[in-house]
């Protein structure tokens, strides 16, 4: 494993700028369009001077097209030639660590140095969720207190409860379908442990038998946790002295929890002598405030399809937003992720997030921008570099 890479502040004092991409599918179009354009995207990311590109593991989703990061990975690698590229993340519950290690030692061994191996437990977590709401079944539970807060300045928006989407036989057939027939996760502390000993060439089974990772062994990937809240993620990134990337976008709720349980737990490693955060934020940036609020507005249309156990559809183009008919009940359901997007001029959305940054103490940030045309989404990225790092700056690698 190779130490984070990380780079000089600049743009007076800004922290880097990475992007994480679902390779959404617009309305209209198809995978292959999706997966085109990410690489597309890849490419001006590495001209903008983005640090790191991540793309994201979804499943069952008609709106997205990153189901495999690994083989995505290795197409943005190869049509790319300095920016890092990895996962944010890879569902360690979906696959053993020794699979993972392989496809990445194997993307690796062809861009040394290049790439970046996010973990995350969202496949158990999937799971336990599933299996609670089995056990919460037929029961009233009393409604919690939900309250927003502002922090510094960052809206701090209540929690989101699962326990609705928990409930859907579909969720649970998911879940099912990205296992094997009786198989059972084991727990991510080990999982992620076991990803360690097969890079470092150090895994002895319980008898003491030694298995080597070819390719993976040896690789030069730099190892990340990603997590939305206090709980075993951030523990094990910090316990194990990994570097953590905190979710404002999915859960902004718990984000400030979520690093601080990762410092609170942090011990130095070989990796890190002291704790690396990335925090992740949905941005949409134009022109001005009014026209980025256009390109935004089907935003809450697709957060309200994954929801309610739809799933992420095709994403709409703002007249099909226009069209939607709107209740009290769906505004709730997605209130905290529309609130919570970034949204308008480069100097509005660069304000914002120097805001989010400040307050979680944030290393980097990881922006992750949705439209239904990619010029716009192109643009939108164009616009966020030169007002994060200054004309002179964007452009050029970082």
């Amino acid at each position: 494993m190779s130490v984070p890479q990380q780079t000089a502040r600049q743009g007076g004092g800004q922290v880097p700028l990475s992007i994480l991409d679902l390779s959404p599918v617009s309305s209209g179009s198809g995978v292959g369009d999706a997966l085109r354009n990410s690489i597309d995207l890849a490419r001006h990311a590495e001209r903008l001077g983005y640090l790191r590109y991540w793309v994201a593991e979804h499943h069952f989703a008609a709106g997205v097209a990153s189901s495999a990061p690994a083989v995505l990975i290795g197409l943005i690698a190869a049509a790319t030639s300095r920016i890092r590229v990895g996962s944010g993340a890879v569902q360690l519950g979906h696959q053993t660590p020794i699979a993972v290690v392989e496809q990445f030692g194997l993307i690796d061994a062809l861009h040394p140095g290049r790439i970046d191996l996010g973990l995350g437990r969202s496949g158990q977590r999937r799971a336990e969720i599933v299996a609670e709401a089995g056990r919460a079944s037929g029961a009233k539970q009393a409604p919690a207190v939900r309250q927003s807060r502002v922090v510094d300045g960052l809206l701090i928006p209540p929690p989101f409860s699962f326990a609705e989407l928990a409930r859907s036989p579909k969720l649970a057939l998911q879940a099912a379908l990205l296992q094997q027939p009786g198989a059972q996760t084991p727990d991510f502390a080990e999982q992620v442990d076991q990803v360690i000993a097969f890079i470092e060439g150090t895994y002895r089974s319980p008898d003491g038998t030694e298995v080597h990772a070819v390719p993976g062994e040896g690789a030069g990937v730099e190892l990340w946790i990603l997590g939305s809240s206090g709980g075993q993620s951030a523990k094990v990134a910090g316990e194990r002295g990994l570097p953590f990337a905190a979710n404002y976008h999915v859960s902004p709720a718990t984000v400030l929890e979520a690093v601080e349980a990762y410092r609170a737990a942090f011990t130095p490693s070989k990796v890190l002598s002291e704790p690396y955060v990335v925090v992740s934020a949905d941005v949409v940036v134009a022109e001005d405030d009014e026209t980025a609020r256009r390109l935004a507005k089907p935003y809450g249309l697709w957060v309200r399809a994954i929801r309610t156990g739809r799933g992420a559809i095709p994403y709409p183009t703002p007249e099909e937003a226009d069209a939607h008919v709107w209740s009290e009940a769906d505004r709730k359901l997605v209130a905290d992720r529309v609130d919570t997007q970034f949204v308008g001029s480069p100097e509005t959305v660069a304000e914002r997030l120097r805001v989010l940054q400040r307050v979680t103490r944030a290393d980097e940030l990881l922006v992750t921008t949705i439209t239904h045309r990619h010029a716009d989404r192109v643009r939108s990225y164009e616009l966020l570099a030169e007002a994060w790092y200054g004309p002179r700056t964007a452009g050029g690698p970082l």
